[in-house]
């Protein structure tokens, strides 16, 4: 694929950023694609004619990569639309913010550095829309089916097109009064912006995809009575309670979860409705706790508002900077990721136990008691325990605290409560083949998983949608869209 010898003479190669300085200033994105130009060919030559493309087993929805670089390469950016759209329903989305377990498993990896794949993709979804190679998928005729999607993040929005391609009447209803779900409320705009999420649910609404926000389904609306309408009801929702912090001082004015932050931002951001009392980290000695993407999210946030200082902080010890014999190649590695929030200026901090929040005489947050831990070595398969460092303990300040520890399970009320769907031990929705323990309702994404990555859920969308059309229709012919797609171009 590509330019046989294009891994032996070019390297890696992002496009820019705009400076430090300038992408604080607002919540713009801030990757100058405009100024790449032809190197996007270039990078796409360096996909080798591997044999066996592990980048397809790194990918959850089965992206045919080296086939899409390839066409790049040629300069073939319809074919490479058409090839890259046939799996993945937002391109959009992924190309901006998965990250990128395929460019993990890239053959080319294994001793050199891996393809710009997540790059090569947003190339080309750009070019794309741009000239108008982004059309409405319209079925040929409607089965008469009726499909209701109560949940309108990537696995639901995902489920949304496919079972519309498959000709049936689908419905999506979202409590917000946008949809997108925690990619519209929970991503920054300075990653994903909410004029890509728009331009991509309208090409949905021309297909026929009905839109309904403002419609908190069992709570404003009865579930039972959506789901006497529909043929068949889909759930959605998400994995959305987030881990608490039961430490002294947790109700102190200044500690929020970081969702709430993050989804008022982009409210603000988009001259929304704030909906709740304003949080805002100008000023604050800000403190997020958790390392993973949405800690990062807070940082990047918090410095565009102006903050004083922005520590974070982690229980896990910091992850080696490279793979070891524990990680090896093609599988993702869990080493030190440094996103582009954290370039912005951050105080990072690993094995570190949080133990009491403490707070002024109007009960505002105004300092956090940690201490370092050491970690113990486990046997296999046993967890791992950690003990305080005598004498390490300290006071950090602290005048806004986001907790960005990820999230447990979905919501046991509303929805679920009323239409008295079966959980698992972890208090996610249990399911045989998507269908929950109610005959006609199935459910996909982190509802059912458990929070993940985007690109899973927009493969739970799929694959749900697979399940809810067999159930309609006896069989399923979803998949044999893609490959006759696939063979028509």
């Amino acid at each position: 694929m590509g330019k046989p010898t294009g891994f032996l003479e070019l390297g890696r190669e992002l496009p820019g950023k705009l400076p430090v300085e300038d992408r604080l200033k607002d919540n713009k994105e801030f990757v100058q694609m405009d100024e790449f130009g032809n190197k996007i060919n270039d990078q796409a030559s360096r996909c080798m004619d591997c044999g066996v493309p592990f980048c397809h087993n790194g990918c959850p929805i089965g992206n045919i990569i080296p086939e899409f670089n390839d066409a790049v390469y040629r300069d073939s950016w319809q074919e490479a639309w058409e090839i890259l759209s046939s799996t993945n329903n937002f391109p959009e989305f992924t190309g901006r913010v998965c990250p990128a377990p395929c460019e993990s498993s890239c053959v080319l990896g294994i001793n050199q550095d891996p393809i710009t794949i997540c790059n090569i993709e947003k190339n080309i979804v750009e070019t794309a829309y741009k000239n108008g190679y982004v059309k409405p998928k319209i079925p040929t005729s409607r089965t008469g089916k009726t499909v209701a999607i109560i949940g309108s993040g990537p696995a639901g929005l995902a489920a949304a097109e496919q079972l519309n391609s498959a000709g049936h009447t689908v419905t999506v209803y979202e409590r917000d009064e946008k949809v997108g779900g925690l990619v519209r409320f929970g991503i920054p705009d300075f990653k994903l912006g909410m004029d890509i999420i728009d331009r991509k649910i309208a090409v949905m609404e021309a297909a026929g995809i009905k839109m309904v926000v403002n419609a908190h389904i069992g709570v404003d609306f009865d579930a039972k009575e959506l789901r006497k309408q529909f043929d068949v009801v889909l759930l959605t929702g998400g994995s959305t309670v987030p881990r608490d912090l039961p430490i002294p001082g947790r109700e102190l004015k200044g500690v929020h979860f970081a969702m709430e932050f993050l989804a008022q931002n982009n409210r603000r951001a988009n001259d929304m409705d704030l909906k709740t009392k304003e949080i805002h980290a100008k000023d604050d000695h800000v403190l997020v706790i958790g390392g993973g993407d949405t800690g990062s999210d807070c940082v990047g946030t918090s410095n565009r508002h102006g903050a004083a200082s922005v520590l974070q902080i982690e229980i896990m010890p910091i992850p080696p900077e490279e793979r070891t014999k524990n990680m090896p190649w093609p599988s993702y590695p869990m080493i030190l990721k440094t996103t582009t929030s954290h370039e912005e200026g951050v105080d990072r901090k690993w094995s570190i136990l949080t133990k009491e929040f403490k707070g002024d005489e109007n009960g505002n947050v105004k300092e956090l008691i940690i201490a370092d831990i050491e970690w113990e070595k486990a046997e296999p398969g046993q967890r791992p325990n950690f003990k305080e460092i005598e004498g390490t303990e300290r006071s950090v300040p602290c005048t806004k605290a986001f907790l960005a520890m990820g999230f447990l399970h979905p919501e046991p009320t509303g929805v679920l409560a009323q239409l008295e769907i079966g959980l698992d031990d972890r208090g996610n929705v249990k399911t045989t083949d998507f269908q929950t323990t109610q005959a006609g309702v199935f459910a996909a994404g982190d509802m059912r998983t458990g929070q993940s990555l985007i690109v899973r859920c927009i493969n739970e969308g799929r694959e749900a949608s697979r399940a809810v059309d067999t159930y309609l229709m006896g069989n399923s012919n979803l998949e044999a869209m893609a490959d006759s797609l696939m063979l028509s171009n």
